[in-house]
């Protein structure tokens, strides 16, 4: 095990993706504090990828650059440290990976991008995290992946898309992979791919980059309410989603989920409890809500222990980390949750600064 990382962090090093001058980053870093004390902040939506995959998929049908703002490269420490990050949940969300219709081939991308993520946060532990991104398309597979990134790499969870080429990961045909992730009790970070699964072949092809500012946030919906209605929360009683840009458009209108599985008439949901006791309990959203109001509105649908900071860096969102730590409508205690201990505790990240 060990030799097959060192050689594919090798790989990686000498791709230029971990190529690393110290002084090229080092700077004061902005400390965050609640009330005068100092707080640790943690990100759970990070961007990244490890341009060695390259090598594995040249020639293949996924043969893709990988490249762009998303690789893990010194600049990401300057950014962190100039908006206050303390620790960072790194995952590849682009998924592309899907598409790969050979187990081998399937297999080998996500070695190599979880070794070279190792490598990175071995580099700097105090700083990041890893998050697997399995070949879902292979559930079984997915589920092997991810014991190996937690158990031998030690990464703290996964990140999976919405839908798997189409279909949504909330049928019994994943069980293998959810019941992987309950047993090593690590949380999934669902990131969304513009609703291809839900809408119309260019059904959002208009001016304003549709696909990612209505599709993204409703193939989030999708997935979370058919994993309450289908059972699948209730089948892995233990398990913890959490949605990226504030948990899709879910927790915007919620009241309507209850209606329609909570005896109001929808005589097929699967759910044994009441879809409110999922959203407060086993799904959680990041911060990217971009409003006061917003931000108010998640934290009173899902509550505070189910709201977690995320800021899609690099890719150039606005950051809400000033907007949780100025809101009047949340209390000190709830500020210092959702910036940071929701994630420590879920993580496992020591939380000693």
């Amino acid at each position: 095990m060990h030799s097959r990382r060192n050689f594919l962090s090798a790989v990686a090093m000498a791709a230029g993706a971990l190529a690393v001058k110290p002084a090229a980053w080092a700077q004061a870093r902005k400390e965050v504090r609640i009330a005068g004390k100092r707080i640790k902040t943690v990100d759970i939506h990070a961007h990244a990828s490890i341009q060695a995959v390259e090598d594995v998929i040249r020639g293949t049908p996924v043969e893709r650059q990988i490249g762009g703002p998303r690789l893990l490269e010194p600049s990401r420490l300057t950014m962190m440290d100039e908006w206050g990050i303390d620790v960072s949940a790194i995952s590849a969300n682009q998924y592309w990976w899907y598409a790969a219709e050979d187990r081998g081939l399937a297999r080998d991308i996500i070695r190599v991008q979880d070794e070279g993520f190792a490598a990175w946060v071995e580099r700097y532990p105090e700083r990041f995290v890893g998050l697997t991104s399995p070949a879902l398309q292979f559930p079984d597979l997915a589920a092997d992946q991810l014991d190996y990134a937690v158990n031998e790499l030690g990464f703290r969870g996964a990140s999976i898309a919405g839908h798997v080429n189409g279909v949504v990961p909330a049928s019994s045909e994943f069980d293998v992979f959810w019941a992987k992730c309950e047993e090593l009790d690590v949380p999934v970070f669902v990131h969304p791919a513009g609703a291809r699964n839900i809408v119309m072949e260019g059904g959002l092809d208009y001016r304003g980059d549709l696909g990612n500012i209505i599709g993204n946030p409703l193939e989030t919906a999708f997935l979370l309410t058919r994993m309450i209605f289908d059972g699948t929360f209730d089948r892995f009683p233990n398990l913890k989603i959490c949605g990226a840009h504030g948990g899709g458009f879910l927790p915007s209108y919620f009241g309507r989920t209850e209606v329609a599985c909570n005896g109001g008439g929808a005589e097929d949901c699967l759910n044994r409890k009441p879809p409110r006791e999922y959203l407060r309990t086993q799904i959680f959203a990041d911060s990217m809500v971009f409003s006061d109001e917003g931000l108010r509105h998640l934290v009173a649908e899902m509550g505070p222990s189910q709201v977690v900071y995320g800021t899609d860096m690099p890719l150039g969102w606005p950051d809400t980390m000033d907007l949780i730590i100025h809101s009047t409508h949340l209390s000190n205690a709830e500020k210092e949750m959702i910036l940071g201990g929701n994630l420590i505790r879920l993580l496992r990240i020591d939380r000693t600064i």
